[in-house]
């Protein structure tokens, strides 16, 4: 008997298939679980028959094209082959009770999870009765899309077979299976009010551009009860990088692929470039479109991609099609500050020794209790680099979950993670004494040595005169002419990874926020939109000013002569 999943697997690991960092990881996980689950302690095992049953029969769909036979690719197989070979030892169900599967356009995700929706529609065992399939997305009408498919491919198997026909009925928005009580349906996009649902299957499409984790947490909490549960997130990556899907899944996976983090029961499998300079060679472009593996298949999808990314290139606008056709993150805005890729190339895992070193601190300090941060900046002598880190102090004027809503960042979450502090002030206004409680906190904590508190002319005065019986404040001037180096400088040196930082989700949604604004050759960060916040950048960015200037016993190059000759404080 023929193993799809692990051939595929097996091939990617051994390279005779081009793949992304990612995909690699993927299949290297599932032939290293294949190889745990010889050992009697591992809870799973691989069922190579029940994984060929349920790609056999998507194949067996006919294609709503043609009429003939689907013929699915090796990757959609590994897929297919994961979610339903994995199993229990002890109970028999599946393993994987939740998959989050990311590739370009047009790679056949929505046909390969609406195969699978009809196959436990009508073949699913478990439970008997009442198995609810949803097909989800951002908006109804994208809900339809696989809804639409399994229509289309149960109106041909009910041409084709009595049996079917008569089981099955196919009404205005929902399949049912007449004999369980069993449907799919499309789900509305007023998901607040789908209490009680019991989801043996959830499909949610195209979740990179969603700000609101609403409605995965509706069908994750409706499968509570469900002990063969799946619920399939599927997309292509968007310009949202600030929404949940690039900053909590992205780096899950991430993590997971990597081996940081152990989820038995989260399968992910995520086709990216690994970077832009490899778009150079077309035969990198399967990373990213696996199914240019089928030759009928790339001989119309490779030039259509070819003409997009030239026609991108030739308009120097090239973000739109790295989401569209190589699945990478790009913000929003062609006038971004840092690229997104440069700062996660700069993330490190585990924090520097940072005991007894000198320290550079910024803050950026609301003036009517909306959001204030302070930033460090810490030279690390045995590297010549800098190590960046933030903590943001978040008013709860008018409400916690109101600001939440408004600035589409979970500062519930940041707070549990240490990354933000929440008033305390019965007005719900920033409360002074916390952000000085933390400075002093802070420089105890590593015994720093600091240098100098770099502060807005504009913030609050209480915290200023509070600061400097102890500390060097320094006054940044926020202008063009202040500045514009720093700023410039501070970017070649992320792009030169010579600034790093641990993961803060806060510091990295202010870095993605931030877009250049310009004078003449002059430039300075500000944000797009008046809601999103650079707060903890623009703090840094006030530490940098002096950072910027130290000098590293080990470095024989110093820039110091330069900025002290054209900028006074």
């Amino acid at each position: 008997m023929i193993d799809y999943t692990t051939e595929y697997a097996q091939a990617i690991v051994d390279g005779k298939i081009i793949a992304g960092k990612k995909t690699i990881q993927a299949c290297a996980r599932h032939l290293k679980n294949l190889t745990d689950s010889k050992d009697s302690d591992y809870p799973y095992f691989f069922d190579v028959k029940k994984a060929n049953r349920v790609i056999e029969f998507i194949e067996m769909l006919p294609n709503p094209d043609d009429g003939k036979p689907l013929k699915l690719v090796n990757f959609q197989k590994f897929i297919v082959g994961s979610l339903f070979g994995w199993k229990n030892k002890e109970t028999g169900f599946r393993r994987f009770k939740k998959a989050v599967i990311s590739m370009g356009r047009k790679q056949g995700k929505s046909l390969v999870v609406s195969g699978i929706a009809l196959y436990m529609l009508l073949y699913e065992e478990i439970p008997k009765y009442d198995r609810q399939i949803y097909c989800a997305a951002n908006t109804r009408q994208q809900a339809k899309v696989v809804y639409n498919m399994i229509v289309n491919f149960l109106k041909q198997l009910r041409s084709k077979s009595k049996i079917i026909k008569k089981a099955t009925s196919v009404l205005k928005s929902e399949i049912r299976q007449d004999g369980s009580g069993s449907y799919i349906m499309p789900l509305s996009s007023d998901y607040n009010s789908l209490d009680g649902l019991n989801v043996l299957l959830g499909i949610i499409d195209e979740q990179s551009r969603s700000t609101d984790y609403g409605l995965v947490d509706v069908l994750e909490t409706s499968q509570g009860q469900q002990s063969q549960a799946l619920l399939m997130i599927i997309s292509t990556v968007s310009e949202k990088v600030n929404a949940w899907f690039c900053t909590q899944e992205y780096p899950y996976v991430t993590d997971i692929l990597s081996g940081k983090i152990t989820n038995e029961s989260y399968f992910c499998v995520w086709y990216e470039q690994d970077n832009e300079a490899e778009i150079a060679d077309e035969a990198n472009w399967i990373k990213s479109n696996p199914i240019l593996f089928d030759e009928k298949v790339k001989e119309k999808l490779l030039p259509n991609i070819r003409a997009k990314w030239q026609e991108a290139t030739d308009k120097d606008n090239q973000p739109p099609a790295l989401i569209k056709y190589f699945n990478m993150w790009q913000q929003e805005s062609s006038e971004s500050y840092i690229k997104i890729k440069d700062w996660k190339d700069t993330e490190i895992e585990i924090e520097p020794d940072l005991m007894n070193k000198d320290v550079y601190i910024g803050m950026d300090l609301a003036r009517v209790g909306d959001l204030s941060a302070v930033s460090w900046i810490v030279p690390l002598e045995e590297e010549n680099k800098f190590f960046i880190d933030s903590h943001a102090f978040v008013g709860t004027r008018g409400g916690l979950q109101n600001k939440i809503d408004r600035d589409k960042i979970p500062y519930d979450r940041l707070a549990n993670k240490g990354l933000v502090t929440l008033s305390e002030a019965e007005t719900g206004n920033i409360d002074d004494q916390q952000i000085i409680d933390f400075v002093y906190q802070l420089v105890d904590k590593y015994q720093f040595n600091v240098k100098y508190i770099c502060f807005d002319r504009y913030s609050a005065n209480n915290i200023i005169n509070n600061l400097v019986k102890d500390f060097e404040m320094v006054d940044v001037a926020q202008g063009y002419a202040t500045l514009s180096e720093p700023t410039k400088q501070f970017r070649k040196y992320v792009q030169d990874r010579n600034i790093i930082h641990t993961s803060n989700q806060l510091l990295e949604i202010a870095v993605n926020n931030a877009v250049l604004k310009q004078l003449n050759d002059a430039v300075q960060i500000d944000k797009a939109m008046y809601r999103n916040k650079i707060d903890p950048l623009a703090a840094g960015m006030d530490a940098w000013t002096r950072a910027v200037l130290h000098d590293f016993k080990n470095s024989d190059v110093a820039d110091n002569d330069f900025y002290i000759n054209e900028f006074t404080f």
